[in-house]
């Protein structure tokens, strides 16, 4: 056990290298934000914000996608206990599409770092730069896997839009919503097709697109793939 300990002890410290860096400059208050559900074709984007205190360890926080759901469930809670400040921001269709999901990315992001209090000095965000916000930032490709800060927001970000979906399965009863989270499975695009959209749908990506406009949508390559970033 102890041999355990010791190996998670130091992939933590690890994960926390580019936070370690940023307090030794000063940085007091290191958000880290990351999104999810930007590829589903149904439901919300959802943007999470954390901000750890130095000495916070967590074992088992990582990537949110390399987590079970249950594991994700109960590291979230052990986060916002342990937070200094945290958010969760979801932007929803008809919404989403009105902007788009890039712009509704970032806004969802922004929200919850203005919903940190205290605020932060410096933000880690995964993958994206956000050009309106006043704060030093360092954007991170693959950040969930590379900064403590971030695997954190991933996970609030995911068990907050896994129970969105939850509670939509049960508010539009035969999508299965509960199931593939709204992502373009066979079993949802046979729903799609079958049932016609709901009001969660996203109007702007297809097949729901096609749909609408009273079209027809055949398989295409990569339609099934389920992507979870």
């Amino acid at each position: 056990m102890g041999d355990v300990d010791s190996k998670e002890k130091k992939r933590i410290r690890q994960l926390k290298q580019y936070e370690e860096e940023l307090w030794k400059q000063g940085f007091r208050y290191i958000a880290g934000i990351d999104e999810v559900g930007r590829g589903p074709i149904a439901g919300p984007v959802v943007a999470a914000a954390v901000v750890l205190p130095r000495n916070a360890f967590i074992a088992g926080v990582d990537d949110s996608k390399k987590l079970s759901a249950n594991k994700r469930r109960a590291l979230a809670t052990e986060i916002k206990a342990m937070a200094i400040s945290w958010a969760v921001v979801a932007i929803n269709p008809p919404y989403l599409d009105d902007i788009n999901v890039l712009n509704a990315t970032r806004k969802a992001m922004h929200t919850a770092i203005l919903e940190l209090c205290p605020g932060p000095d410096f933000l880690l965000i995964d993958a994206l730069r956000l050009p309106d916000i006043d704060i030093r930032q360092q954007s991170l490709i693959k950040g969930d896997s590379l900064s403590f800060s971030i695997a954190c927001a991933s996970i609030l970000a995911k068990v907050e839009r896994d129970a969105s979906m939850e509670y939509f399965d049960i508010l539009y009863p035969g999508y299965e919503f509960a199931k593939h989270k709204g992502y373009a499975t066979r079993q949802h695009i046979n729903a799609l097709i079958d049932k016609g959209p709901c009001s969660i749908h996203r109007s702007s990506f297809e097949p729901v697109k096609s749909l609408l406009s009273g079209g027809t949508y055949g398989q295409q390559p990569g339609l099934f793939d389920q992507d979870d970033a």
